[in-house]
């Protein structure tokens, strides 16, 4: 039992050690191939917890802004997953100038089948550290609306308001036009176009509607609300009612449509015309032109 068990050991021990291929003196055998295998796993469960706790214990009570948390936080785990992977390969017998020829090879990839690849790598680390977006951040971009849940190195992920998830390439941010509505903070301004007749009177109606943003919960005393006389329109005397918030940044629509709700409501209980489009058509019978000429 003893002899079989000590050549099942040798015979494991050779096919362990079985060179698959060789690099200038650097051997690739079935156990460096089991150590980098299982190193990596361990290397990259190790980086995820360790950023994980980080992130929500160590940062949490020293960095206030989660934006900041999370880009900082993503530059050390991928920090430590390169210098990481670095120390497996050397641990593992190879020496780094004999992949030099990968390398290359790999350079040229990179210049010629991973071009977009490689801009969306590159943009993504000049988003971490430039930071014209971060996590938790509303912005628009293209057709796209929605808050930043999370910055890789090749993509931003959104979501919007109908929580869909929407996968933009961080070539995106620094390559074309992004508006960003929390950059400085998370204090917005709303413009709400406002008509009413010529007849009533811009004073009363100045009166109600900035009655009514005041007493709205979403809308900030400070910056005030205001109320401005936009224009003599072709069939209305046209406003636009200004105001600022910091609760309803993620949904404008909702803000100006509780507004418009209640606006429509006092307009009714004071008899203010909300007028529409109007044409007078005058038709001349061909009498009537014939007595002309």
């Amino acid at each position: 039992m003893k002899e079989t068990t000590f050549d099942f050991l040798e015979k494991l021990k050779g096919v362990m050690n079985f060179v698959i291929f060789d690099i200038k003196g650097s051997t690739f055998t079935l156990l460096t191939l089991v150590y980098l295998i299982v190193s990596s796993v361990l290397l990259v469960f190790l980086a995820k917890r360790l950023t994980h706790f980080l992130e929500y214990r160590f940062f949490a009570t020293r960095i206030a802004e989660r934006g900041n948390r999370s880009a900082i936080v993503t530059i050390i785990r991928y920090l430590i997953l390169v210098f990481g992977f670095l120390f497996i390969f050397k641990s593992a017998g190879f020496e780094l100038g004999a992949f030099s020829w990968l390398l290359g090879a790999l350079g040229v990839g990179l210049g010629f089948g991973l071009q977009n690849i490689t801009n969306n790598f590159i943009s993504g680390i000049i988003i971490l550290f430039e930071r014209p977006i971060k996590v938790g951040d509303r912005i628009q971009v293209g057709d796209i609306s929605g808050d930043v849940v999370a910055i890789s190195m090749r993509s931003t992920r959104i979501i919007t308001n109908d929580n869909i998830s929407v996968i933009v390439p961080n070539s995106q941010f620094i390559n074309g036009n992004v508006t960003n509505w929390s950059h400085n903070d998370r204090l917005v301004r709303f413009h709400y176009p406002i008509g009413v007749s010529y007849k009533e009177n811009p004073q009363k109606v100045k009166d109600i509607v900035l009655k009514i943003a005041n007493d709205h919960h979403g809308v900030l005393k400070e910056p005030a609300p205001a109320l401005w006389f936009v224009e003599y329109g072709d069939n209305s005397l046209n406003f636009e009612l200004v105001v600022w918030t910091s609760t309803y940044i993620q949904k404008p629509v909702v803000l100006k449509s509780e507004l418009y709700y209640i606006i429509f409501e006092e307009f009714a209980k004071h008899d203010i015309e909300i007028p529409f489009p109007q044409r007078d058509i005058h038709i001349r019978s061909g009498l009537e032109n014939s007595k002309q000429l």
